[in-house]
């Protein structure tokens, strides 16, 4: 469940600019889906009318704003609290500046990662926020606006336990903490009722005291707040009345003078039970406050004000202290947490070895030998070794230029960070410095800088006081934050790090440095503060995340890991960094060491022109024969995969103009991968062995045939390309089907040079259903289109090398020259089209086999399952090899294949205990369902699937080759229980792989079938075919077809009997038979 929000508002402070930043940021948001699964209509960054609003008056200010625009929205003319009493609104406030993120505590980078977000992205403390709330912490609550801090780190249980019945008023979100940490912070005190007495704030040991629990802890403020309807509605009301008009944008167009309220002081407390409207109002600052506090009192007082307590969560303010940062940075959350903390994230790091347990590096390219402390942090920086970063130490926002005044630079608790500053039209780097120490408020005479005493300092560098702070200045007022140390500009020179660094008095002719420093023109950090460029600092994170992902890119494909680009494909299309990972992707598929990695490039295009379109253009799968790319193909057909990829990258500039473009010029991707696919899978040709036999006399009968084909598990681990860069594992039994092999195929040689092609009904004996004679290579050219006339035959011809295409020897010639004349090939199957139980490539063994020792050679069984392989890749149907073992290699056996290429098939017979096999033959029964699917329909999505590497499906292949090796054992161990659960989990299995293959017919059936059975599963790629069983009871054909007949909407069905098959295919050769000699009616191929 998630909270479906009807506004989303981030406030920001007035006079920082980058609200036009900050809105592109949510709508960034929108699109990666982090906003829930319904994002809200309305998405606002509003900047806060004064400078100095405090959380209270930007609190009014975007509720009114929520308020005018969903009124406007509802087709209202002027603002309406009815708006507000269905909404479900979420403020949340970016606060104060921050001493170590230029963008804000909100957009500081935590050192995570989310592996299921659709889209990949740094995550921002804003985004952890908005997870807790969007799914945890506001789930069930009625509606109204919640207000929420960002600068905290909040862990928050899934569950939060928050009771909304009969909730009315105002509630506020407590978390447990320690006493000892309450003493710098806020605490509730409450009445056994959960009612808020007061809001003690950096309390006394006895007023902490009182707020403590059972458990030793107290409840601590954490930002949050809820308004009901009613409360919010009031709320709103008082923007109209003076002062509180002036925490609005109305209010300063109005020419209010500037007020400043606090949320919990000004606003929450005064619905505190102990709290009497004398003390609420005269605890204000100045009189517009205080009048302000009387409004507020009179407006909210009446409804109750409750207190939520989180007992697991947790809160971490994030101070102003370097070493409570960097601790927070590398001291990673439990498992409350809805985010995978990491000490590497979204980063390249060349040797991740250097990085010690406990740093932390997130958005970073480290390049060479980084050696990186614990304890320490680097943020956003490009670096390049060799480096070394000591214990304590945080950089950020560093760009390669900075790594050789690094180099031999001892780097121990200094926080080193580079900034983007604008200067009116002027923009411009520069580096601060200070230590994980220094306390940026504390006068001169107690504080240090650089963790010394300003007094150290001065001696080591030569710098005095006059340099940093202007004379008429006050002691009290001279601290670091007021110090003007850092370089922006100079005269005559450009500034770099080197001109912060030597202010660690290890320059050895400081003298240089520090005339050089004088000269320079200086700021100090609190004059720096409304100088940074938000926009200018979040348009570099994104380039360097960007950066660090075509790094990604090139580690993840080269290095064939199962991680999938998908997520950061579709970040790269939101935010406009599309063609930089295409052109990796380009670089990658031409530059490969071989095919498979090749191929995957190519898919990852693919996906990310599918991502383009946007969900607009179009299915993905459809066909990919447009002439245009025709020349790119042919490059890739005859090898030169460089060529063929600069050739791709070429034509693709003219498909990019609109979403249905977008969506062809994918499939044309999809369909370069394809070819690259078959050339890996060729690989296997190299385990082809043929021999020479006998030639059989002319008009001699060379006869085949095979048995079906049951695949108990395993089956997708087979296909290509998941079966060389995963592996596969699958269990097949050769089984006769109402007692007969149903699958067969004869050749023989003709007086006439040339090719005959018959289709006969069903069995050797049946009718003729199709008919085709070949004269001329011009006739095969069509044999790699699988639905054209005999195409399945023309490429058995073709692939057993009896005919050389292409070729410049007529078919005539060749024939006659090699065997003195023509064939003719007859094919059948007893098997209905789409049956699952491997028809196709059975067959495609069978042709093989006769056709093989028709033309005097002879193959070995390994030899035709690879053979197979070869003709389906030509055939282009890019079936896997499970079939083939199925239906060529006799009994039950399991084959294997590794990750690797050249792709090899090893099949092992499985051994099963004396009489188990007829105990399968009494249990195993055949259902047809009615329903017929194209496995191809199935395979296009599979394989795309796979090459996103989609963490379901990864996980899935694994389970796949995991359950075949269980399935094998249960049949060694002769366990039908067990055999069962395999063929159960085996179909829950394909169903991932393949979601749509169980059409709802199929789906009652095998409902009605569940309580007589341990286990079923579909056939083949599923979708339809025959269904299999396993039954509880031996020998039920009969007694399941009546509880079947007597079941309502299973359509068509029939249920047949099955028997493994120990003796495996059969060849045999029918002596010469005058009457066969010819065969007459037949048609001229075209």
């Amino acid at each position: 469940m998630a909270a479906e929000w009807s506004a989303l508002l981030l406030t920001c402070r007035r006079g920082h600019g980058g609200v036009s930043a900050l809105q592109r940021e949510l709508e960034v948001r929108r699109l990666r889906g982090g906003l829930g699964p319904r994002p809200p209509a309305l998405l606002l960054a509003v900047e806060d009318p004064w400078a100095s609003l405090g959380s209270g008056g930007a609190t009014l200010n975007a509720l009114l704003v929520a308020a005018e625009h969903l009124s406007a929205r509802a087709g209202c003319t002027v603002v309406t609290a009815d708006v507000l009493r269905d909404a479900r609104i979420l403020i949340l406030h970016m606060g104060r500046d921050f001493s170590f993120d230029d963008c804000g505590r909100a957009f500081t980078c935590l050192p995570a990662e989310e592996p299921g977000a659709a889209a990949e992205a740094l995550v921002c403390n804003l985004d952890s926020l908005l997870g807790t709330m969007t799914h945890r912490l506001c789930v069930g609550s009625p509606p109204g606006v919640w207000v929420c801090s960002t600068d905290m780190l909040l862990t928050v249980p899934s569950t939060p336990g928050i009771n909304w019945d009969g909730f009315q008023g105002v509630r506020v979100i407590a978390v447990p903490g320690s006493p000892a940490y309450a003493r710098n912070h806020g605490v509730y005190l409450t009445n056994e009722q959960g009612l808020v007495r007061d809001i003690i704030y950096k309390g006394t040991e006895a007023q902490i005291q009182q707020c403590v629990g059972p458990d030793g802890t107290v409840p601590l403020v954490c930002g949050i707040v809820f308004f009901s309807s009613d409360a919010a509605e009031q709320l709103l009301a008082t923007h109209v009345i003076p002062p509180l008009d002036a925490c609005t944008y109305m209010g300063l167009d109005s020419g209010a003078p500037p007020i400043q309220l606090s949320l919990f002081f000004d606003i929450v407390l005064c619905m505190a039970e102990g709290m009497t409207e004398e003390d609420f109002v005269k605890g204000g600052g100045d009189a517009s406050v205080r009048s302000a506090r009387s409004v507020l009192w009179t407006a909210l007082r009446g409804f109750p004000l409750s207190m939520a307590y989180i007992p697991n969560a947790s809160y971490d303010y994030m101070t102003a202290s370097a070493s409570d940062h960097i601790r927070s940075l590398t001291l990673l959350p439990g498992s409350a947490s809805h985010l995978c903390f990491c000490k590497t994230a979204h980063s390249h790091v060349d040797e991740p070895c250097l990085l010690e347990d406990g740093s932390s590096v997130t958005n970073c390219l480290l390049e060479g030998a980084v050696r990186l402390a614990a304890g320490s942090v680097i943020q956003h920086c490009h670096l390049q070794g060799p480096l070394a970063i000591g214990p304590g130490c945080l950089l950020s926002g560093l760009n390669v230029g900075s790594s050789a005044a690094l180099r031999g630079c001892p780097l121990r608790d200094i926080v080193l960070q580079g900034h983007h500053v604008r200067l009116r039209d002027l923009s411009c780097h520069v580096f601060t410095l200070s230590g994980r120490l220094d306390d940026w408020q504390s006068p001169v005479e107690k504080a240090t800088y650089l963790n010394m005493p300003w007094a150290e300092f001065f001696r080591q560098t030569g710098i005095r006081e006059g340099d940093l702070w202007d004379a008429e200045m006050p002691r009290r007022s001279r601290c670091l934050l007021s110090a003007r140390l850092f370089p922006v500009l100079h005269a005559r020179e450009a500034l770099g790090l080197e001109d912060v660094l030597w202010l660690l008095g290890l320059a050895t002719v400081a003298s240089e440095h520090l005339a050089r420093w004088r000269t320079a023109w200086r700021m100090s950090w609190q004059e720096l503060l409304p100088c940074l460029d938000t926009e200018a600092e979040l348009g570099a994170r994104q380039a360097l995340f960007f950066l660090q992902g075509q790094r990604k890119v090139r580690r993840v494909l080269l290095g064939r890991q199962d991680s999938s680009l998908l997520p950061l494909a579709r970040s790269a299309v939101h935010e406009g960094y599309h063609e930089a990972v295409l052109g990796t992707l380009d670089d990658v598929a031409s530059t490969a060491s071989d095919a498979g990695i090749a191929a995957r490039a190519l898919a990852c295009i693919a996906e990310v022109l599918g991502c383009m379109a946007q969900g607009e253009g179009g299915l993905r799968s459809g066909p990919a024969a447009n002439r245009e790319w025709a020349s790119a193909f042919g490059r890739l057909e005859n090898g030169d995969i460089a060529g063929g990829v600069q050739e791709l990258a070429a034509e693709r500039q003219k498909w990019i103009s609109r979403p249905a473009l977008l969506v062809r010029a994918a499939r044309h991707y999809e369909g370069a991968e394809q070819i690259l696919v078959r050339k890996a899978v060729m690989s296997s040709c190299q385990f082809i062995s043929v021999g020479q036999v006998e030639l059989p006399p002319l008009g001699q009968w060379v006869q085949v045939v095979c048995p079906a084909r049951l695949d108990l598990s395993g089956g997708w681990s087979d296909t290509p390309p998941i079966t060389y860069e995963h592996g596969g594992a699958v269990v097949d039994v050769a089984v006769l089907v109402d007692g007969c092999r149903p699958i067969g195929a004869r050749v023989r040689r003709i007086v006439q040079p040339e090719l005959r092609l018959v289709t006969l009904g069903g069995t050797p004996q049946g009718k003729v259903v199709a008919e085709l004679v070949c004269r001329e290579l011009e006739h095969l050219q069509d044999y790699s289109q699988p639905h054209a006339p005999g195409a399945l035959l023309k490429a058995a011809f073709i692939c057993t090398q009896v005919v050389q295409f292409p070729s410049q020897k007529p078919l005539r010639v060749q024939l006659m020259e090699s065997f003195g004349g023509g064939f003719e090939v007859h094919i059948w199957s007893k098997l209905p089209h789409g049956s699952g139980l491997g028809t196709s490539s059975i067959l495609a063994g069978a042709v093989m086999a006769s056709l093989y020792r028709a033309a005097g050679k002879a193959a070995s069984t390994e030899s035709l399952i690879h053979a197979v392989l070869h003709l389906e890749q030509r055939l282009t149907t890019g079936g896997g090899w499970q079939d083939q073992v199925g239906g060529l290699v006799p009994g039950i056996k399991i084959g294997r294949s590794k990750a690797q290429l050249p792709l090899r098939v090893e099949v092992e017979q499985i051994p099963v205990p004396d009489g188990f096999t007829q105990i399968l033959n009494d249990h195993l029964l055949l259902v047809y369902t009615g329903k017929t699917r194209l496995a191809r329909n199935l395979l296009q999505d599979v394989v795309r699937n796979w090459y996103a590497r989609l963490p379901s499906i990864v996980q899935n292949a694994d389970a796949l080759v995991s359950n075949a090796e269980e399935c094998a054992q249960a049949l060694r161990q002769g366990d039908l229980l067990l055999l069962g659960k395999c063929l159960d989990c085996y179909w829950q299995q394909k169903k991932c792989m393949a979601p749509g293959c169980e059409p709802l017919a199929v789906g009652r059936l095998m409902d009605a079938l569940r309580p007589y059975v341990h286990g079923q599963c579909l056939a083949g790629a599923g979708g339809g075919g025959f269904l299999y069983i396993l039954t509880k009871a031996p020998r039920q054909k009969e007694a399941l077809h009546q509880i079947l007949a007597n079941t309502e909407g299973l359509g068509n069905f029939s249920i047949h009997s099955i028997e493994v098959d120990t003796g495996g295919f059969s060849v045999e050769v029918v002596e010469y038979d005058t009457k066969d000699d010819a065969h007459t009616g037949v048609d001229r191929a075209v």
